[in-house]
């Protein structure tokens, strides 16, 4: 068996960085609306029922932890995902709640 070997601390402190990005419920509907095509602000803020400013901050915490990228056109900012592979992390996610 090949071993793995040990991660930095920064390593680690990276994963924990996009766990928490992905830790409330709102981000985690958005990522997984953005697995289905881009989307600009105003749509996701109808389709998470909240204001602006509050998805607003939710995609740029999504950001950061480099999950979603931003384009500007116009007066619109359309965001996608960036790392499709999350939505298999997603999958990870719903084999363990319904191995309970």
């Amino acid at each position: 068996m090949l071993q793995h070997p040990l991660l930095t601390k920064r390593e680690y402190e990276m994963r924990a960085r996009v766990m928490k990005a992905l830790g409330h419920p709102t981000r985690l509907f958005m990522v997984d609306e953005l697995s289905r095509g881009e989307r600009c602000v105003a749509d996701l803020t109808e389709m998470v029922g909240a204001d602006m400013s509050t998805v607003s901050k939710h995609l740029t915490l999504l950001k950061e932890a480099g999950l979603v990228a931003g384009e500007k056109r116009g007066v619109q900012v359309f965001y996608r995902l960036k790392t499709p592979c999350v939505v298999k992390f997603f999958e990870c996610i719903d084999a363990v709640l319904h191995a309970r």
